[in-house]
């Protein structure tokens, strides 16, 4: 689900993308001084063309959750971007330049090719694994009065997102009046929070001095859970629906449009 780098935490899905953008630029900056014509910088461009296409789409999908967070449009740290979107505007803006720079064809298309099937390759081949390995993780909570829960207990029959915290972690305290919110919006969803390896007293001292009404508060205190799903980082938000499978993971910080996306993905698994 997600790597450690030193201090740094990325998702696979994120990964595998840097990834590509390298491999892309490499193989650009080795064509482009074959043909004797800058590559890199077009493919630099492809790159963000992509990004922004990819934001822009998932903000028109997810609108009605921004409109009263405008600024939140610009904050990317919730992860809101929609492949296809991105898709599609690397493709065009790739055959814009081609045309416009015909210098540039053979290495622009080479390079952003190879990028391109490296990515749907290595992405299309850790989700084909990840459907295998959908089921709840066999693991137990403990509430803060150390009272041992297993997964399975936790919302039998109904869909489920867990969210694995922390006290320390700014994302995280970012993230839960969303997550407090929702626990009203969504009642027919249970939203579980694990937090990491701290202790009772701790975590109480932090929902009264935040003002947190947390239901389905429990400690993941040696981190099994993280470790069953491969979380290297927090905050990591799993979705599962109601027949015990995870749909959809999310690392990193949620907004209110992320989380919709998420539930969205429970329901659409269970038409």
């Amino acid at each position: 689900m997600s790597v450690s780098i030193g201090p740094l935490s990325l998702s696979i899905g994120h990964l595998l993308l840097v990834i590509a953008f390298g491999l892309a630029l490499l193989v650009g900056g080795l064509l482009g001084r074959k043909y004797r014509v800058p590559v890199a910088g077009s493919v630099a461009d492809i790159f963000v063309v992509a990004m922004l296409s990819a934001r822009i789409g998932f903000v028109i999908s997810y609108f009605e959750h921004y409109r009263n967070d405008l600024p939140g449009i610009i904050d990317i740290r919730d992860g809101g971007f929609d492949v296809l979107w991105g898709v599609i505007g690397a493709i065009l803006f790739t055959g814009f330049l081609m045309w416009r720079r015909k210098a540039q064809r053979k290495p622009l298309a080479t390079a952003a090719l190879t990028g391109a099937l490296f990515w749907a390759g290595t992405a299309g081949s850790i989700a084909l694994i990840e459907q295998q390995a959908r089921g709840m993780p066999d693991v137990a909570l403990r509430s803060l009065n150390g009272e041992a829960v297993s997964m399975e207990q936790l919302a039998p029959g109904k869909p489920m997102v867990v969210n694995l915290w922390a006290t320390w972690c700014p994302p995280c305290i970012r993230e839960m009046p969303v997550l407090e919110e929702a626990q009203q919006l969504y009642q027919d969803v249970t939203f579980v929070f694990a937090n990491q390896r701290e202790q009772p007293e701790t975590i109480r001292s932090f929902l009264e001095e935040n003002r947190l009404n947390l239901n389905n508060l429990y400690q993941d205190d040696k981190a099994q859970l993280a470790r069953a799903v491969g979380s290297n980082g927090l905050p990591t938000t799993l979705f599962y629906n109601a027949q015990g499978q995870l749909i959809d993971s999310h690392m990193g910080e949620l907004s209110r449009a992320t989380l919709a996306r998420g539930l969205e993905k429970i329901r659409t698994s269970e038409e």
